[in-house]
């Protein structure tokens, strides 16, 4: 009896949706709370949860293996915490995934491979952590993925060229503030549905590729303080969906082609 009535108050407390079948826990939002203190283990036990939204809280420590049971979760938003540690493998566990937010917070170590096993991935945000190494190829494979913001972390290495081949309808890469070095891979253009493409603040270097001019839907272009050489690619005025072109703090040389002005969108140059 004591259960059935603490069950029936869970379901009415601030945050907290049940299901309207068996009255379990479905979503949990507890962002924009002042909460401290670490995740309990006991949050593997809401194996009905389909949403959980901790974000903007004080919560700090590593995320509990146990959180790997939550099968059915879909939305996992744990961004503007403390949270710290390695980055978990067991996020590969959540096949059910669409939208995984760390932003934010202090998780380390490298990207695991175990992330191309949650294909229905379409957010990944980990925007300012501190996690290093390279990007895997493997992400290549999350076809459903729309958002890849990885800015502010310390990854190095090459971008993947064939980073793209997998993600048809990407539409935003965010890759600014890292240690990224090397060409822009022509493979980018393999991203066709690309509307915004952040590279600032890397080491990448030589050429701006031409075949940019093929992102037909790009509208921001980010490439400011790299070591890109060279002349702006004529193909640059391919792209009438421009709003914004930012190419400051590199060796590209000549004069601003006359084309871009002709492109009525563009806002900011």
């Amino acid at each position: 009896m004591k259960a059935g009535l603490l069950a029936t108050s869970v379901c009415h407390w601030v945050g907290v949706t049940c299901g309207s079948r068996h009255q379990r826990v479905k979503s949990l939002n507890l962002s924009n709370m002042p909460l401290i203190g670490k995740i309990p283990r006991e949050f593997g036990n809401l194996s009905f949860l389909v949403s959980l939204d901790l974000r903007s809280n004080n919560f700090h420590g590593n995320l509990p293996q146990e959180m790997a049971s939550l099968r059915r979760l879909k939305f996992l938003r744990l961004s503007v915490n403390n949270f710290s540690g390695m980055f978990p493998s067991w996020f590969g566990l959540l096949h059910q995934l669409q939208f995984l937010s760390l932003r934010n917070n202090s998780f380390t170590g490298s990207i695991p491979s175990s992330i191309s096993n949650i294909s229905k991935l379409e957010t990944l945000n980990l925007k300012f952590n501190s996690i290093e190494g390279q990007i895997p190829k493997v992400i290549g494979s999350l076809v459903n993925l729309r958002v890849l913001n990885l800015m502010g972390n310390s990854l190095s290495g090459y971008l993947p060229n064939g980073l793209c081949n997998g993600l048809p309808i990407l539409k935003g890469l965010y890759l600014s503030y890292n240690k990224l070095h090397g060409q822009m891979p022509t493979g980018l253009t393999n991203c066709s549905q690309l509307q915004i493409l952040s590279l600032s603040d890397n080491e990448f270097d030589g050429p701006i590729h031409s075949a940019i001019g093929s992102l037909t839907n790009l509208q921001v272009l980010d490439l400011r303080t790299n070591h890109f050489s060279g002349i702006i690619p004529q193909e640059i005025g391919n792209l009438v969906n421009f709003v914004q072109l930012a190419m400051e703090d590199n060796q590209i040389t000549g004069s601003v082609p006359i084309f871009i002005f002709n492109i009525s969108s563009l806002q900011v140059l």
